[in-house]
């Protein structure tokens, strides 16, 4: 018998079946990401007064804000995904040659570095005054233009997002099955035909996907903005609410400017997720590595090393620089600074915080979507999963405000800093935990509920015996990668910045901007290094431990 069905033959209300179920776990943590998501909404909405909107609506500055966001993440997407696709292609194709596993690796550390290290790299590298310039001038190809506003804008989104594009386009060509190449082989197909008929249909199952997970990475950009914008023309809806809040102590343009940010990455988080459930191309069939069949030649060998080498190095150098310019900088003037350990402390508290309450939420969810599985209600599980990527649509600078405003009257917004960022940072976090551990447990219970039954296994029990072994490699990556974000996230700890609070991005940030260059290369060496750390040790804990 259906479980709602029974339990409304025994009286149960809709939450009383749901508790039961669910378990408490699952239905508290639904209800603590509700309070707060909603909490800041009403916020929101109560401190945007129709006066405020019908005022900046006449204001061409609003208009600028949100057409440069849209403007910026545009370009960023577009030339992101476009140099994405001919990188992954080579990649697929030559995936044998020596380092090709590093190279890879390589694609993956721009997710895990501090956006404030990368900005700096970028800066030292590709800047007017950068390294890059010294080494063209002699040759006469040295380039002057305005480096702050667009053009660093930009080049700064391809440098996040071109690696990221290149991880999530990548699989479209794995999962061409061989037989398919054999067959443009036996046809005599140009290299134009097999694009269209063989590499394209694959390619347009995940091309949606991407785009829409580069735009709303690049619409929602708060640091790389707030470094490298080149003022009123060159400022997001995110930099906008910040100032808004921090400089020029107008709550209300605050408030709807987070409101109208918030509608529009709701309505790209539903396609997206429309997007993402979409069925693999090649579904059914063995898939394989991909295959030249024929088609190599000299010509496409030579522009697969030249484009991956490109790629490589406009990713590596930036990285590289930070290093360099660490290690020859006042590296004992620096590190002897109690300031710097107090802030990378204050880091590393925020970051274990947050991780923490992101795995608590996550494992509550995740778990009783599992129970609600087992029980006939994958609707309400699925459901259940998608609560813990909500916060997807909900970005970190909206939440931030919201707290900001509603404690701001209270006086305790920088008294409680520190918990207020972990808790907005746990936000952050919480999909990428969810998306790992879900889909883990999920399978256990298909493979093993019965046997669990039969045993009479559960609990805390169930979890240590049969779980866990199957979740610790996952959850340890997935934990050292929240940690990580979180030690090095910037956007939310700049709302509530106070000279005693600081973190060690913020830090960083506040020597960029007094043109401490020197002392910023060597923060910037700690960062990374501390961010490295981080994302080992807890990986290794958690992945290596035994229950």
């Amino acid at each position: 018998m259906d479980t709602r069905v029974a339990g409304r033959s025994l009286g149960l209300n809709p939450f009383s079946l749901l508790v039961r179920d669910a378990g408490w776990f699952g239905v508290v943590a639904i209800i603590l990401l509700i309070g707060l998501v909603g909490g800041t909404l009403l916020v929101l909405l109560t401190a945007s007064p129709a006066a405020v909107l019908s005022t900046q609506l006449a204001d061409p500055y609003l208009y600028r804000v949100v057409g440069f966001t849209v403007w910026q993440a545009s370009l960023s997407t577009l030339l992101s995904v476009f140099l994405a696709i001919p990188t992954a292609r080579a990649f697929a194709r030559r995936d044998q040659f020596p380092g090709r596993g590093a190279l890879l690796r390589l694609m993956g550390l721009p997710i895990v570095t501090p956006v404030i290290v990368a900005v700096l790299g970028i800066v030292a590298v590709y800047g007017e005054s950068g390294l890059l310039n010294r080494y063209l001038e002699p040759i006469g190809l040295s380039w002057r233009g305005h480096f702050y506003g667009l053009t660093g804008i930009l080049l700064a989104h391809v440098f996040f997002n071109l690696p990221l594009s290149i991880r999530m386009l990548l699989p479209a060509w794995e999962r061409i099955p061989g037989e398919n190449w054999r067959l443009a082989a036996q046809l005599g197909m140009t290299a134009g035909q097999r694009f269209r008929q063989v590499e394209w249909p694959a390619l347009v199952g995940v091309l949606p996907g991407t785009i829409s997970v580069v735009f709303l990475l690049c619409f929602t950009s708060f640091a790389v903005v707030l470094v490298l914008g080149g003022g009123p023309r060159a400022t997001t809806i995110e930099v906008a609410i910040y100032q808004a809040l921090r400089f020029d102590f107008e709550p209300g343009l605050a408030a709807w400017l987070a409101l109208g940010q918030l509608g529009i990455c709701l309505i790209l988080v539903v396609a997206l997720h429309r997007w993402l459930r979409a069925p693999p191309v090649s579904r059914g069939l063995k898939t394989g590595q991909l295959r030249a069949l024929g088609f190599d030649s000299a010509n496409q060998r030579w522009f697969d090393g030249i484009l991956l080498t490109a790629v490589c190095g406009f990713v590596a150098l930036p990285l590289a620089a930070v290093i360099w310019l660490g290690l020859n900088g006042p590296l004992a003037r620096v590190l002897s600074d109690s300031a710097l350990w107090s802030a990378a402390g204050r880091s590393a508290l925020i970051s274990t915080m947050a991780t923490t309450l992101a795995l608590a939420l996550a494992l509550g969810l995740t778990l009783s979507a599992r129970r609600l599985s087992t029980r006939h209600r994958q609707r309400t599980a699925d459901g259940m999963l998608l609560a813990g990527s909500m916060t997807l649509a909900v970005p970190p600078m909206v939440i931030g405000s919201g707290l900001f405003l509603l404690l701001l009257p209270l006086g305790l917004t920088f008294d409680i800093a520190t918990a207020l960022i972990a808790i907005v940072n746990a936000t952050l976090i919480l999909p990428y935990l969810v998306r790992t551990i879900g889909p883990a447990l999920m399978n256990s219970g298909a493979r093993y509920q019965r046997l669990c039954l039969q045993l009479g296994m559960s609990g805390w029990q169930r979890f240590r015996l049969i779980d866990w072994p199957l979740l610790r490699k996952p959850l340890g990556f997935a934990v050292a990668l929240a940690a990580t974000l979180s030690f090095g996230d910037m956007g939310v700890a700049a709302l509530f910045d106070t000279t005693g609070m600081l973190t060690l991005p913020v830090m960083l940030y506040h020597q960029l901007g007094a043109y401490r260059f020197n002392e910023a290369a060597v923060t910037a060496l700690v960062l990374i290094v501390l961010c490295a750390l981080v994302f080992i040790v807890v990986e290794h804990l958690v992945g290596q431990w035994r229950s």
